[in-house]
């Protein structure tokens, strides 16, 4: 099954490989439920048409997810996923999202615009997760 509506969207001026950026976003459809075992990824070609990066990028960043055991290559079919990062408390119906959504809409009419609202979910997401993180990431 072939997912659809999957888009990747590379920043280029975001500093970060676009081949991790890859990587990220098929993490995150992973988490909310997006993406679930048995659903095909989008091909390389496919990739480097709708995002302008090269095929071989797409390709680092699925051989990577597939070293994760989060995808699997099937040669001549394409590449599928194995496993879901999902949890219900993530899912796109979850109490917690709609509780983030009402949020998001107060601080938009507060006048808090993108950037700030992502600084401010950062700041907040480093304090409250800085004791559970492993060891070599507090480096």
């Amino acid at each position: 099954m072939t997912v659809k509506g999957l888009e990747f969207r590379i920043d280029r001026r975001s500093g970060v490989a676009a081949y991790q950026q890859i990587v990220q976003q098929t993490k995150q459809a992973l988490r909310l439920g997006v993406l679930v075992p048995g659903d095909q990824l989008p091909t390389a070609k496919a990739v480097a048409q709708s995002s302008s990066v090269n095929p071989n990028t797409t390709l680092k960043a699925y051989r990577e997810l597939e070293r994760e055991g989060l995808v699997e290559a099937r040669p001549g079919l394409g590449t599928f996923v194995r496993q879901s990062l999902a949890r219900p408390q993530a899912g796109a119906d979850s109490p917690l999202r709609g509780e983030l959504e009402a949020w998001m809409d107060r601080a938009r009419e507060a006048g808090l615009e993108q950037d700030d609202v992502t600084a401010l979910v950062t700041s907040v997401m480093e304090e409250r997760y800085a004791g559970t993180r492993p060891a070599a990431e507090h480096t």
